[in-house]
């Protein structure tokens, strides 16, 4: 339990300080990368997962309690060397996950603060911490969640059965795809944690200007990606 702990909240923590890091970046004022795009966002979290997954290699680096909730489902019985998937085990794999977002996302505003203390938009300031919908109907983006993040984890659970020899180059390639190709309605966030985590520490940030963090909005980036994972975990079985 020790181990999952350190790691994921290690690889979590890299995610998020990474791929917020690189949405701050692109829409704070006053930084280099200013109005760098939507596939510099894309490039950006697909880099973070690849940075995440080597940090948190000795637990698998599942880094998304989504993926975590698949293995679950497709009754891998020990993804990583040593650790089986188990209830238990879940449960701590989803505890890590979310802290390491939240340290994460707090190490992220450490780094642009003097851009958040001039920054007068709270919509752009939440945006940096969490996902929102450009279209809202809370129905249609919890579809885009659950189907975008069974492309995920599907297609992860494909990795571990073929000798692709790509490692976590593989999944970062993955999630660049999903970004540019699923990610325009909800910003795809795939991952509770990720989107949990931020928007927990955007809610507690002594940040000017912030505004409210739409917690009307949060359950959608938590269902959305467990349910679209739980199908790609069972999916797994039959497709085997």
């Amino acid at each position: 339990m020790g181990t999952i702990l350190l790691s994921e909240i290690a690889g979590t923590a890299m995610l998020t300080l990474m791929g917020g890091g690189v949405v701050a970046n692109n829409i704070l004022g006053k930084t280099k990368g200013k109005d760098g795009g939507w596939l510099m966002v894309n490039f950006g979290w697909g880099l973070a997962v690849f940075v995440g997954v080597y940090t948190a290699f000795k637990t698998g680096a599942h880094i998304n309690p989504a993926v975590t909730t698949g293995l679950l489902m497709s009754e891998a019985a020990e993804y990583a060397p040593g650790i089986s998937i188990t209830l238990g085990t879940t449960v701590t794999y989803y505890i890590a996950e979310v802290i390491g977002a939240f340290i994460g996302a707090v190490l992220a505003w450490l780094v642009y603060k003097n851009h958040y203390d001039q920054e007068k938009d709270p919509g752009t300031i939440l945006g940096t911490f969490s996902t929102g919908p450009e279209i809202r109907s809370y129905g249609w983006n919890l579809v885009t969640e659950i189907i975008a993040t069974f492309v995920l984890v599907f297609v992860i659970i494909m990795f571990g059965n073929t000798p692709d020899k790509l490692g976590p180059l593989a999944v970062a390639l993955l999630v660049l795809a999903i970004g540019a190709s699923l990610g325009g309605p909800t910003g795809y966030a795939i991952n509770p944690a990720r989107d949990l985590g931020p928007r927990l520490a955007h809610a507690v940030l002594p940040i000017p200007n912030k505004g409210g963090s739409d917690w009307a909005y949060s359950w959608v980036p938590i269902a959305g990606p467990l349910i679209g994972g739980s199908l790609a975990g069972l999916f797994s079985l039959i497709y085997f």
